[in-house]
């Protein structure tokens, strides 16, 4: 029963304390042996093969019903990995050709696939790697007859430690018996934690030996928004209140609800919205007091699909987030698409840096009829509530210009037919190029609105993939040159009369919430769950307490000077 301390990446915030659950997996044994059967082998092979979609498709329905649309996404894309003719044709080919087992040719051919995405810098195919490992050991597991740990099938209350945990392994845990998890890999923007977030689970990443520290009956206390562990706690009361404080937190948080957000001081016009991907996650939106969707990832209509969604599917998705709304704003972002996100029935042209190429707004402009079914969509879904349309990815004032002049060409084409559009639509534009927030106020001159990218932002500020472990550490939200865009963004709005809102991570982040108090920012638009968390602390500040903040924190020089002047004024 030693006791040990560990502090690993606070991932997914949450105290708990319970037994350990080690995830050991069955050993999976490669047959290097020749195939005496090719036949036999190829049986399996197919057997493995619909044992591994019926999982997947499962796995999508669940995660549908218990996450929403864009978590249900990831498994969307594992199907389409394992329907992947390029690895289905390699492994038949080696079976028949040179006599390898199934097991053998499942292993060479995704491994081959897991190398060479792990090799490449691009962060959609370091996801990707990610994903075949994980497709690849189902696969193989079903073809061999190892057993597939059920951990839905968890009926007492446990923390989970691992080396890693699959997106298919943590869609399937039940957050009333798995009270936490541990992992030696992984950090906050992997594929687990952000479902262990939205399944409001305990998650502390990047423990890198855990694993090897703890055994079964063993104690384990966590801290997911601080990354502290402590394996068999020597004073168990003190985690004991943690946890109760945390429960008391939280239940304090519900009262924030339904509250109106208003800051100490009386400010009211702050307006807490929310990000979706689909239409289903409004009533998880509604149901945490979001006051308006921020963002509606429009793209994972087109993922979801086998081709180009029609006008018509479209505008029903997008009147159905309307409706649901009942007069509150919607921000819909057009078609983002490329870099990291695929489409199974269009085929983008090889670039070696596909983040900084043809994508967003630079393909929807080149692929005008693509573009005008969407926008017209849009316009007429705009005639049932106050809509606003919003393009991803604008670097110049002429693409700007240019993409608002189509939109209003479409929505001339429409009121000729007879069509309504709203009269409340607005047109704006995302904030994730530094090229756009250094003049902002030049583009606010045409723009209704901006929503500022966050991730985006921050990663090509610093130039610096946030994906990439070496380089994490230049991944800064709080850097004095971001706190600088942001400040020329708002203030160049402002100076407009237009608003500004955020839609990246940042803008529910605890420590941000203060600096964005006081610079002005319009609308904050998180996932659903943060939102009182997000009215809670904005009710505990003064506007004039944030605008000194602000003031102060534009004079550091590092992030960690800034990070100290936030927790002076949170406390």
């Amino acid at each position: 029963m030693a006791n040990k301390i560990y502090k690993g990446i606070g991932s997914s915030d949450g105290v708990s304390i319970a037994k350990v659950f080690i995830l050991k997996e069955d050993k999976i044994v490669i047959d290097d042996s020749k195939a005496k059967d090719p036949k036999a082998e190829i049986t399996k092979y197919e057997s493995a093969m619909a044992k591994t979609k019926e999982d997947l498709v499962k796995l999508k329905a669940t995660t549908l019903e218990k996450l929403g649309a864009e978590k249900a996404e990831i498994f969307e894309a594992h199907l389409s990995i394992l329907e992947d003719p390029a690895i289905g044709e390699g492994i038949l080919e080696l079976i028949n050709k040179s006599e390898y087992t199934v097991s053998k040719a499942i292993n060479e051919v995704t491994g081959n696939f897991v190398a060479m995405f792990e090799a490449m810098d691009d962060e959609y195919f370091k996801e990707r790697a990610a994903d075949v490992k994980d497709i690849s050991a189902r696969l193989l597991k079903h073809a061999l007859g190892v057993r597939i740990i059920d951990l839905a099938a968890i009926n007492e209350e446990v923390i989970i430690v691992a080396e890693d945990l699959t997106p298919s392994q943590t869609a399937q845990l039940n957050p009333k018996m798995v009270k936490g998890f541990a992992c030696n890999v992984g950090g906050r923007t992997s594929h687990a934690a952000i479902m262990a977030r939205s399944l409001e689970i305990p998650a502390v990443l990047g423990l890198k030996d855990i694993l090897s520290s703890v055994k079964d009956n063993d104690i384990i206390a966590m801290d997911g928004s601080t990354g502290e562990i402590e394996i068999n706690p020597k004073d168990k009361k003190v985690w004991e209140k943690k946890v109760e404080s945390f429960k008391a937190s939280q239940e304090e948080l519900k009262k924030f609800i339904n509250a109106p957000t208003v800051t100490k001081d009386g400010f009211k016009d702050f307006i807490l919205g929310a990000n979706i991907g689909s239409p289903n996650d409004v009533e998880n939106v509604l149901a945490y007091g979001g006051e308006a969707i921020g963002l509606f990832r429009s793209e994972f209509l087109y993922m979801d699909n086998s081709n180009w969604p029609t006008e018509e599917e479209q505008f029903t998705s997008y009147k159905k987030v309307v409706d649901l709304m009942k007069g509150k704003p919607t921000v819909i972002r057009t078609l983002d698409i490329g870099g990291d996100k695929k489409l199974s029935y269009f085929q983008f042209p090889h670039e070696d840096n596909p983040f900084l190429g043809y994508r967003a707004i630079r393909f929807t402009m080149d692929k005008k009829d693509i573009f005008r079914t969407q926008i017209r969509a849009l316009l007429r879904a705009s005639a049932f509530g106050p809509l606003g349309i919003m393009f991803p990815m604008i670097a110049t004032v002429d693409e700007f210009k240019a993409a608002k002049e189509f939109t209003l060409e479409c929505k001339k084409e429409l009121e000729k037919e007879g069509i309504k559009v709203g009269k409340d639509l607005e047109i704006g534009m995302m904030i994730e190029i530094p090229a756009a927030a250094v003049i902002a106020d030049k583009f606010a001159k045409y723009a209704d609105f901006f929503s500022v990218g966050t991730n985006d932002l921050i990663q090509y500020t610093m130039a610096a993939d946030r994906m990439s472990e070496k380089v994490s550490y230049l991944y800064q939200p709080y850097s004095p040159s971001i706190l600088h865009l942001l400040k020329l963004t708002i203030d160049g709005a402002h100076k407009h009369g237009k608003w500004v809102g955020m839609c990246g991570e940042m803008a529910g982040e605890p420590h941000a919430i203060p600096l964005l108090m006081g610079l002005g920012l319009d609308e904050f638009s998180m996932s659903a769950t943060s939102v009182p968390r997000a009215r809670s602390i904005m009710s505990k500040l003064t506007i004039k307490e944030t605008q000194e903040l602000v003031a102060k924190a534009l004079e550091c020089e590092t992030t960690e000077e800034v990070l100290n002047l936030v927790k002076k004024v949170i406390k």
